[in-house]
């Protein structure tokens, strides 16, 4: 009879063998075995198999799916297969909307003059772009630019910082010091974000638009300077100057060529070339052959609403560049960013949190329910399109709006 059993962590094997005796007498040999080491072995084999029906699992699982995405992807068409032998400059106006046309056209009408100009749009939209093309069909543009953020720095910072100060102005001032605009005399200066700038930095700005002269913190001579003003800001600077929180002169003297950059949302004709720009520049920076954008991608990236503007899409797009496989951009790639105080911000319903004993089918049903509510309010109400991306009959597609007395008007 052989047994096993367990010794200060070893694994031993017994066996009693009987015997006689040279007296007749009824003895037993009692052998030990250490199997700890063979035990060990064993296990390890055992884990090892374990985890080799585990990969080989997951290789088959994402196999198949590869697979089905294949054959998905057959049936659309390749957004990127024609837009991809186009490539424009870095630095410039992507875009080919009638919108985009004019205001390039702008640009280059009023570049050339040394007239101080406004850049207003919506944050995203590419005004430090706009600025940039500017100077550089300016007849500056070999002199220094010089970019300035007014809500980056401190109020009594940014007064020193753009008109410099004299020695002994403020505590630190050991010497006199030269500002942004004397150091960038005959140059470009932009200003971004004008709207954020105190009530006494709005006075000594006008000085300079209006004198071409600034005076130094803490000095009382004014220095003659030569400076091209570019400023840009995302606020409605008429409604300020009627609040009260902006100086109707400097507002005229800031705005006698106004260029308005439209919203992502109002030129949706450019989209097919910036998301065509984006995917060429960040497969490059991430080394992604990406070659295939479907058809079904691009539409949604098309009705979108932008609220980000183009720095939205560029995101959307960067990321989805660095998440894709096979060389194809899906919708598991396509995230679209989270706006503050948007309901999306709101956490998403938690069925594991909701089923507290509920039957499976109850909660399976409230799943469906809110997906296809999910699906119309993006798709706006449209059933065809809602249809098609749930990949359902329509005739099984109303029965389940009847069950769940969903309207496709409510989400229009």
């Amino acid at each position: 009879m052989t047994l096993e059993t367990t010794f200060k962590q070893s694994y031993l094997e017994y066996t009693l063998a009987p015997f006689k005796g040279y007296n007749d007498d009824e003895l037993f040999w009692f052998f030990i075995r250490d199997q700890t080491d063979e035990k060990t072995q064993l296990e390890e084999l055992s884990l090892f198999h374990n985890s080799i029906e585990t990969i080989l699992s997951h290789k088959i699982h994402e196999l198949k799916e590869s697979e089905k995405m294949r054959r998905s992807l057959s049936k659309e068409l390749n957004s990127l297969k024609e837009h991809l032998k186009e490539q424009p400059d870095d630095g410039k106006m992507v875009g080919s909307s009638r919108a985009l046309t004019e205001l390039r056209d702008m640009v280059f009408q009023v570049a050339k003059s040394d007239t101080t100009i406004l850049i207003t749009g919506e944050s995203g939209t590419g005004k430090e772009l706009v600025a940039n093309l500017i100077r550089e069909s300016s007849g500056r543009n070999k002199k220094p630019f010089l970019k300035i953020n007014c809500n980056a720095i401190n109020d009594s910072l940014l007064e020193s910082d753009l008109f410099g100060h004299e020695k002994g102005a403020f505590t630190g001032a050991d010497r006199k010091r030269q500002g942004k605009f004397e150091v960038v005399d005959e140059g470009t200066i932009f200003l971004d974000e004008i709207g954020d700038i105190s009530p006494r930095m709005q006075a000594a700005l006008l000085r300079v638009l209006q004198d071409g002269e600034i005076i130094r913190v803490g000095g009382n001579s004014a220095t003659k300077i030569d400076v091209r003003v570019i400023a840009a800001t995302n606020k409605d600077l008429a409604a300020m100057v009627k609040d009260g929180n902006f100086r109707l002169d400097l507002f005229y003297r800031l705005n006698i060529i106004n260029i308005s950059i439209p919203p992502l949302r109002e030129r949706k004709d450019d989209i097919v070339d910036l998301v065509t720009y984006f995917i060429r520049k960040y497969r490059l920076a991430f080394k992604k052959e990406i070659n295939f954008l479907p058809q079904s991608i691009l539409e949604q990236l098309i009705e979108h609403e932008w609220p980000g503007n183009v720095r939205e899409l560029e995101n959307v797009i960067q990321r989805a560049v660095l998440m894709s496989k096979d060389n194809v951009i899906t919708d598991n790639e396509l995230l679209f960013d989270i706006q503050p105080g948007s309901e999306d911000q709101k956490p998403s319903k938690n069925y594991l949190q909701r089923l507290n004993g509920s039957p499976l089918k109850a909660v399976l049903l409230e799943v469906e329910k809110d997906f296809i509510t999910h699906t119309l309010s993006k798709n706006h109400g449209n059933v065809a399109k809602t249809v098609k991306q749930l990949e359902i009959g329509k005739t099984a597609f109303y029965d389940k709006l009847k069950r769940y007395s969903i309207s496709p008007k409510d989400h229009k």
